[in-house]
């Protein structure tokens, strides 16, 4: 198990340079990392474990369990109410006739795949972002924070660094449009991931976790679980196969499927997490916004990010900067130590105010 999950490690490495921020980082990192290792955990139930044991007279149990692994199985809804084991042998099981409503379970095949896929949907974002960004970052902060770099060096690093902002003022917005890009891809993919799963899960993950918040308070011998509705463990299988004359001979089966233990928490876990993290992105969405709006919310920011420096140097940069000037300028703090940001930002307010030559 700990060779499964060792590969998930080296997403969980933090990078050298900041480029993003933690909310960019829940679906990049956290929620990648989170749905990776709910793949590899469904993988080893899958393909290593037992997911389905059928039981039926008749026709040998290997043959059951492959005949309906593939072809799928299924419940009887009208018999998921009642008290289990008085009305009802066990939820959504029970006897039925052609004319009774089935409702087929045919998912359980594909979550591994789809859980991988998901992931890999939460990373596309990133991908374009690191792209887009193509190092930019690392290079502004190159051994600036260095400890065994010398004096001159960073001195001569710092000097090139603010002769690169002088030069660019005002011509960073279309890097910070692509970052908001990236960030709006974000909250879009979260929603759409939402929309995908109930559609995967027959419509039935949007009320997923709602429903399993209420089953707690319902009356305990009537109510009925929403994870074996939506997750049975106990399903049936019809098996047809020709009898000695030539009839189809039919076969009912009891299925149990250990694998949707397993299954059920992780779309509970899912369901609240998609939730949060939605929540969050478009929160960090509407601050976006305020950001790109309003000067003084740029210039708070700003005086909180380089603490060390004089409020008159931040009041100057932040009138003479553009809003993609100032994310630059953040990201730089966010990569830099505190005094020689400080350093930066009073030599670049002398340079904006022409008291240096350039």
């Amino acid at each position: 198990m700990f060779d499964v999950f060792g590969s998930v490690k080296g997403l969980l490495k933090l990078d050298q340079v900041t480029v993003d921020n933690n909310i960019f980082r829940l679906h990049y990192k956290a929620t990648v990392v989170i749905l990776i290792a709910f793949s590899l955990l469904v993988t080893a139930r899958q393909y290593i474990g037992d997911p389905i044991d059928c039981i039926v007279e008749g026709v040998p149990s290997n043959v059951m369990d492959t005949y309906c692994w593939i072809h799928s199985t299924f419940t009887l809804p009208d018999r998921l109410n009642g008290e289990v084991g008085v009305d009802v042998p066990h939820p959504g099981i029970g006897p039925h006739t052609d004319k009774d409503e089935k409702k087929y379970h045919k998912y359980y095949q594909w979550v591994c795949f789809v859980l991988f896929f998901q992931a890999l949907m939460f990373y596309i974002p990133r991908y374009l972002w690191k792209t887009w960004e193509a190092g930019k970052m690392k290079m502004l902060v190159l051994n600036l924070n260095c400890p065994i770099v010398a004096e001159d060096t960073k001195s001569c690093r710092k000097k090139l660094l603010i002769d690169y902002f002088i030069a660019n003022l005002r011509g960073h917005n279309f890097y910070f449009a692509r970052f908001v890009i990236c960030e709006v891809l974000n909250f879009i993919n979260v929603i759409l991931q939402i929309y995908l799963v109930d559609l995967f899960l027959g419509n039935e993950f949007s009320r997923y976790g709602t429903a399993v918040l209420s089953f707690t308070e319902e009356d305990p011998e009537r109510r009925v679980d929403p994870m074996a509705k939506v997750f049975p463990k106990v399903t049936k299988c019809t098996f047809h196969k020709y009898g000695a004359s030539g009839t189809v001979q039919r076969f009912d089966g009891l299925c149990v499927l250990p694998l949707n233990i397993v299954n059920e928490k992780i779309y509970v876990f899912m369901w609240f997490w998609f939730i949060i993290v939605a929540v969050l992105t478009g929160l960090a969405l509407i601050y976006r916004a305020l950001i790109v709006m309003s000067p003084k919310a740029r210039q708070f920011l700003l005086k909180n990010q380089a603490r060390l420096s004089k409020q008159a140097d931040i009041n100057l940069i932040n009138n003479k900067c553009l809003p993609g000037d100032w994310f630059v300028l953040m990201q730089l703090g966010k990569n830099m130590e505190p005094l020689i940001y400080m350093e930066l930002i009073g030599e670049l307010s002398e340079r904006l105010q022409g008291k240096t030559s350039v």
